[in-house]
């Protein structure tokens, strides 16, 4: 029996000028978003990264009071590498986000306050695709980002964000996963893919600590980006799975 090929992504929509990318650890946009936030950057559009941890749980050798604001700096250097001015920290504890209210609260409050059109998150799906597992914290803060996006449109749902001097934002059009096994839209990043694995290289603390193939920067986003580039047409790609909301 002939294995079927894998289905062409489709070009993601970029007729669009604020976006707020919402993860949970420093390095998550860097494992293949980041070449797509450089090639958006460089459009002339503006991206603000929101982190819910410090990812101080990430490095084995390090203390957490020690590695928090290791990290933190990190992910500053190397979101600045793909034109990223603005990087806000949550202070979720690294490990064991929970999905629940105090996150969809301040998720919202963050759209609130940023009032994006876009918003960027990782997958939240329960694998990667196949048998491997995703993260407990990828998947928590993926689902509170959808409905945190929908509770910042919701005028009567955490109502005291108003009181704060958040009034409701209901302008995000769409939700952009990165990494899901259900992606089905692409960006072309051959032209900037040497800025994202320079992002991804940045976190040279957390790579070191990490070891084996995802801390092989450059070797990991080539297959990765290859792969999803092949299914744009393109030497190099991100794709991301579209959650339309208007």
């Amino acid at each position: 029996m002939t294995e079927q090929a894998p289905t062409r992504y489709q070009p993601l929509d970029e007729d669009w000028h604020t976006a707020l990318a919402i993860v949970a650890h420093p390095d998550d946009m860097e494992y293949g978003a980041a070449s797509a936030v450089a090639r958006w950057t460089a459009q002339g559009k503006t991206v603000v990264y929101v982190m819910v941890t410090s990812g101080e749980a990430g490095i084995a050798s390090l203390d957490p009071a020690e590695c928090g604001p290791l990290r933190e700096a990190e992910q500053i250097a190397s979101a600045a590498l793909v034109g990223v001015d603005v990087v806000e920290f949550l202070g979720h504890p690294d490990g064991v986000v929970e999905y629940g209210l105090p996150l969809r609260r301040d998720i919202a409050r963050c759209v609130r306050r940023h009032r994006p059109e876009v918003v960027v998150t990782t997958n939240f799906r329960d694998t990667y695709g196949g048998s491997f597992p995703n993260q407990a914290d990828h998947i928590a803060v993926g689902r509170a980002v959808l409905d945190g996006v929908r509770d910042a449109g919701n005028g009567w749902v955490f109502r005291e964000l108003a009181d704060e001097g958040h009034p409701s934002w209901n302008g995000v059009r769409m939700v952009l996963a990165a990494g899901s096994p259900e992606a089905a839209h692409a960006v072309d990043t051959t032209g900037h893919f040497a800025s994202g694995v320079a992002s991804l290289k940045a976190h040279r603390a957390y790579l070191a600590g990490l070891g084996g193939d995802m801390a092989d920067a450059e070797g990991f986003l080539e297959s990765s980006g290859r792969t999803a580039g092949s299914r744009l047409g393109v030497t190099y790609a991100s794709a991301f799975e579209v959650l339309r909301l208007s």
